[in-house]
């Protein structure tokens, strides 16, 4: 079983910042692709970044893109994503999810990912 855990969430002014955490438990996490997710109030959720097992490749929505930075530690277990630039367009709840079994590919539909945290808040204020 997998469990993980973000941390870092709050509210910040546009054009801050702000580092989210993912803290994983599970003897898999070393072994497949991680990512992020986000989810806006009466929106679908989406993808926002993902990493391959080793963090030598990542992939961003266009939306993110140059502004948000998602890297892993395999002997901590732990994933982040640093976000810079916050609009008030990023508010949303972030989600951190799992790839189990897939090492290389970086997928960005949600139903590719097996496990997945609580969430934490992010709220960009004007």
């Amino acid at each position: 079983q997998v469990q993980l855990a973000e941390s870092g969430g709050g509210l910040v002014q546009a054009g801050g910042s702000l580092r989210l955490s993912c803290a994983a438990s599970g003897r898999t996490f070393n072994n497949n692709a991680m990512g992020w997710f986000r989810q806006a109030p009466g929106k679908e959720r989406e993808f926002v970044a993902a990493i391959n097992w080793s963090g030598g490749s990542t992939n961003y929505a266009d939306s993110v893109k140059g502004r948000f930075t998602i890297s892993r530690d395999n002997a901590k277990n732990t994933v982040w994503m640093e976000m810079n630039s916050l609009k008030v367009e990023d508010t949303a709840v972030y989600y951190c999810a799992q790839d189990s079994g897939n090492r290389w590919v970086l997928r960005v539909t949600m139903h590719d990912y097996d496990y997945w945290g609580q969430g934490t808040q992010v709220t960009v204020s004007s």
